[in-house]
């Protein structure tokens, strides 16, 4: 083993043996996560074209452990394109998502009193409409689309009940991702 490869798998293990110690989740037990924010819609192919809106999402949390938990949600984003490109300007050119999420994460986050940084990863589905027109893409979808969401944020305070976050949803068969920059409450099911 390399020097570096050995530290790595130090590391790694120290945190495996530790992790019972941490809390960045709230604690062990049911939460609801509540969170709104500016929706975000953006093509796959990286043209200079997006759309801008509201998000909202709810979250059923199961803390199985103080930094890992499962959460199943159901949200809403509303986009439209923005007029503030050459591009736009040409209206045959739009990226818009107006759709209800569901599906499931697991957050994973790191042992961080006060701020606790976290990553989401799962797989969901998204129910309603989506335009991609851009120079290099022509889509329109309607229906049931399957989309991955993942997450960056920090769960802040005393119990973590507050966090801030980027969402986001990528769904293939509409060649775009849509997303959020949100703040989020999380309280207990039972007081």
């Amino acid at each position: 083993m390399t020097s570096a490869f050995r530290k790595i798998f130090i590391i790694i293990i120290i945190t495996i043996f530790s992790s019972h110690l941490a809390k960045a989740q709230p604690r062990k037990g049911e939460f609801i996560n509540v969170a709104v924010g500016l929706g975000l819609t953006a093509p796959y192919d990286e043209t200079d074209i997006n759309g801008t809106g509201f998000y909202a999402q709810g979250e059923y949390v199961f803390g199985l452990t103080k930094w890992v938990g499962l959460r199943p949600y159901a949200g809403l984003i509303l986009t439209s394109t923005n007029q503030n490109s050459n591009l736009q300007n040409q209206h045959e050119y739009k990226v818009t998502t107006n759709a209800f999420l569901i599906g499931g994460k697991a957050r994973i986050c790191a042992p961080i009193p006060w701020v606790a940084p976290y990553i989401e990863i799962g797989i969901g589905a998204s129910i309603g409409s989506f335009e991609t027109y851009t120079p290099l893409t022509r889509i329109k979808k309607n229906g049931l689309l399957m989309h991955v969401p993942f997450s960056i944020g920090l769960a802040l305070g005393r119990k973590n009940n507050f966090d801030v976050a980027f969402t986001y949803y990528y769904t293939s068969a509409a060649e775009q991702f849509s997303g959020a920059a949100a703040i989020g409450f999380t309280f207990p099911v039972k007081w």
